[in-house]
C-alpha cells in the first residue's frame, strides 16, 4: 500500500494506493479517514482494480482550509473529479459511505463523465434525506446535526475523555471485535491533527446553510448498500427516489451504520462483483 499527496486546484489530498486495474476511489465518511476502508482496500486490489482512498479535505493529513464554505459538498466533489484526472484516469468507480456518500451522490450528479459505476453505504440520496428531515423519526435521530451547529462548544465536548463520545459511537454499534485498540489509536490520531475537528464538523454546518442545490438525475448505474440497524438513518432513506436514480439496486443488512466494518467479507464481495460487471 502507497501513500501519497494529490495537489489540487484548492487542496492537497492524502491517499493511499493499491493494486492495479480499472480504478475505484473509496470516500470515507464522518469521523473516518482513508483507514474506514481498510478491510476493502486490500480485498479490491486482489480482484483486479487499482484501488485509491483519499483523506477528503478537512480530514486526517489532507488540508485544512479554512471558513464553513470550503466544505460545501459541490467542492469536496470536484476535488475527487480532480483526484481522478491527476491518477491519469478519465473516469473511475466511486463508493462512498456517509459524508463520504453524499460527497459520491454529488459527484455523480455534478460531474457524470468521471463516474462510471457508484456504490453508496448507509448514505441517503439528499432528495430523500430532505424529504425524511421533515418527518419525527428522522429529525430526532439526527439530533447531533443542531449541536454542530454550534460555534466552537462541539470543539470542546469531542475531545473530552480522550474522545470518549466517538470511540463510542463506534464502539455501541459496530459488532463486538470489530474496532481493535489499534484502531482507535489510528482514529485518535487522526482526530487530533491540527484543524482536524473544526474541518470535519464544518460538513455539517455547510449542509445545514446550503441553499438551492439543484438534484439531477443519476446516469451511472448504482449500488446501494445498508445496514438497517443505523442509529442515525432510519431504514426507508436505503431507497433512493427512481426518479433521481434510475438505475439502482438496494442490498439491506443487518448491520449498523458501520456496514463496511460490520459486514466487511459480503461489502468486499458485492462491491467486487458490482464495478467488475
Amino acid at each position: 500500500m502507497n501513500d501519497a499527496h494529490a495537489e489540487l486546484s484548492e487542496v492537497r489530498l492524502h491517499y493511499v494506493e493499491e493494486g492495479e486495474g480499472p480504478l475505484v476511489v473509496l470516500l470515507h465518511g464522518f469521523p473516518e479517514a482513508w483507514f474506514g476502508w481498510r478491510f476493502q482496500i486490500p480485498a479490491l486490489a486482489r480482484a483486479g482494480f487499482r484501488v485509491v482512498a483519499p483523506d477528503l479535505r478537512g480530514f486526517n493529513r489532507s488540508s485544512k482550509p479554512k471558513g464553513v464554505s470550503a466544505y460545501e459538498l459541490d467542492r469536496v466533489a470536484y476535488d475527487v473529479k480532480e483526484l481522478i484526472e491527476t491518477l491519469g484516469e478519465d473516469s473511475a468507480c466511486v463508493a462512498g459511505h456517509d459524508w463520504g456518500g453524499a460527497t459520491a451522490w454529488e459527484l455523480a450528479m455534478r460531474h457524470p463523465e468521471v463516474v462510471d459505476r457508484l456504490a453508496i453505504l448507509n448514505s441517503p440520496h439528499p432528495h430523500a434525506f430532505r424529504s425524511a428531515l421533515r418527518k419525527p423519526h428522522q429529525l430526532k435521530k439526527s439530533w447531533y446535526f443542531g449541536l454542530f451547529q454550534l460555534p466552537w462548544l462541539p470543539e470542546k465536548l469531542l475531545p473530552r475523555d480522550d474522545w470518549a463520545g466517538l470511540k463510542q459511537g463506534f464502539a455501541k454499534d459496530a459488532r463486538p471485535g470489530t474496532f481493535t485498540p489499534d484502531d482507535a489509536a489510528r482514529y485518535v490520531d487522526a482526530w487530533e491533527q491540527p484543524g482536524a475537528t473544526s474541518a470535519s464538523l464544518n460538513y455539517y454546518r455547510a449542509a445545514v446553510r446550503r441553499r438551492g442545490a439543484q438534484f439531477v438525475p443519476i446516469a451511472a448505474p448504482t449500488l446501494v448498500l445498508w445496514g438497517d440497524r443505523d442509529r442515525y438513518l432510519v431504514p426507508e432513506l436505503a431507497e433512493p427516489p427512481a426518479a433521481d436514480v434510475p438505475v439502482c439496486e438496494v442490498v439491506h443488512f443487518d448491520a449498523s451504520h458501520w456496514l463496511h466494518h460490520d459486514e466487511a467479507d459480503e461489502v468486499n464481495r458485492r462491491l467486487a462483483e458490482f464495478f467488475g460487471a
